[in-house]
């Protein structure tokens, strides 16, 4: 028995990366674009956790507060996180704020991914 292997289609596979890049960023980028003052960031996790450690400068919108739109800016793109790579929390908002015309991006990979790999903390 052979197994085929389903040559993707090239042209939907451009439309999907460009899509993801300019609506996603990971660590590394955001540290540059925060360092350049060209992001707002967003925490919308629960406000305990942000309590605990959060990104340097991030604003914490929980999600019982999204409908106030506190923190949230419409003259820079506002990235926004939650707790890792499976947590659908900062997606969420994201649909929620860009549908009311804020420009959004998600951090791939949340939380988890910035503390894990070292990136400076904020308490």
């Amino acid at each position: 028995m052979t197994t085929q292997v389903t040559i993707n289609d090239p042209a939907k596979a451009k439309a999907y990366f460009e899509a993801k890049m300019a609506f996603t960023t990971g660590p590394v980028e955001l540290e540059r674009m925060m360092k350049n003052n060209e992001v707002n960031v967003v925490d919308v996790r629960a406000a305990e956790d942000y309590a605990e450690g959060h990104i340097p400068g991030a604003i914490s919108l929980p999600k019982d507060q999204w409908h106030s739109l506190k923190g949230l800016r419409k003259d820079k793109v506002n990235v926004l996180y939650c707790y890792s790579q499976v947590c659908h929390l900062a997606a969420t908002a994201a649909v929620e704020f860009a549908g009311k015309g804020y420009p959004v991006m998600e951090l791939d990979g949340g939380w988890r991914w910035w503390r894990d790999d070292d990136f400076t903390i904020e308490k």
